[in-house]
């Protein structure tokens, strides 16, 4: 699934497309939107943000689009009229006189007025954005000593968007490995050091990722340029201490860890 910094930089994309533009048409592929689609029609692209991973589009007459990718979704965008060619399933394309921007093969999409659509249960659920740069350090380590979260173990916690929101799988590991931790510790047990360095782990590598992953590479999953330290690194040595990196399962998911620094 696609997390918060590949959500963020496709929403970059679609910013710099369309955002203070009119549309000249919209179209839903599920029968339950197909209603917005006049309604839209004319009206202006006036925001495009993320919350985490799910990302809202807001118009012009109050109405916003929920859009989550899950797990195969992808968005693009294209010259006004064109298509790109490709299998995946066409569920959203909105155009404007000159770009469009399309959504493929996502199912998790709603159309409302922008203060239902706030109301939505996964943006009621989700925790602080990694990437809301007015999140600090101190505020993410006021969250570890929540009672929310602070006997929970790190290797499940991580994955809870209700802890940060935008968090998943490669960034569990890299969190984890930068913050030389082990994911069976829980917040309540850690040093104050472990849990400060925890805690700048937690903005610092998700926005390194953000800023460093470039162009999202549509044939391989994790990007293109961010450079992994233990994530899919199984059998190679450390970049830190040289022990070989292991690979287990964790939280249903392959997980990744270095047994010579991480304790």
């Amino acid at each position: 699934m696609p997390e918060g910094p590949e959500i963020r930089r496709a929403a970059d994309k679609l910013v710099s497309a369309v955002e203070g533009k009119v549309l000249t048409s919209a179209w839903f592929a599920f029968s339950q939107l197909k209603r917005f689609e006049s309604q839209l029609m004319g009206q202006k692209i006036e925001r495009i943000e993320t919350r985490g991973k799910a990302l809202l589009t807001h118009f012009s007459d109050g109405l916003t689009m929920y859009s989550h990718n899950q797990l195969y979704g992808l968005w693009t965008v294209s010259d006004a009229g064109k298509r790109p060619n490709t299998k995946r399933d066409l569920r959203v394309a909105l155009e404007t006189s000159d770009k469009a921007i399309l959504l493929y093969s996502a199912s998790d999409i709603e159309v409302g007025p922008q203060d239902v659509i706030l109301r939505h249960p996964f943006l009621q659920r989700i925790g602080p954005d990694i990437l809301d740069d007015s999140l600090t350090e101190s505020a993410v380590a006021e969250r570890l000593r929540d009672q929310r979260f602070r006997r929970r173990q790190l290797g499940g916690m991580l994955l809870d968007q209700s802890f940060l929101a935008g968090l998943g799988n490669y960034l569990r590991a890299e969190i984890l490995w930068d913050a030389q931790l082990l994911p069976e510790h829980k917040p309540e047990a850690l040093a104050p050091e472990q849990r400060a360095r925890l805690a700048g782990a937690l903005l610092t590598i998700p926005r390194l990722s953000y800023m460093t992953r470039g162009d999202d590479n549509p044939n391989y999953h994790h990007g293109a340029l961010f450079k992994f330290h233990v994530f899919s690194r199984d059998g190679q040595a450390c970049t830190r201490c040289g022990a070989t990196i292991q690979k287990i399962t964790l939280s249903s998911r392959p997980f990744f860890y270095c047994p010579g620094c991480q304790f």
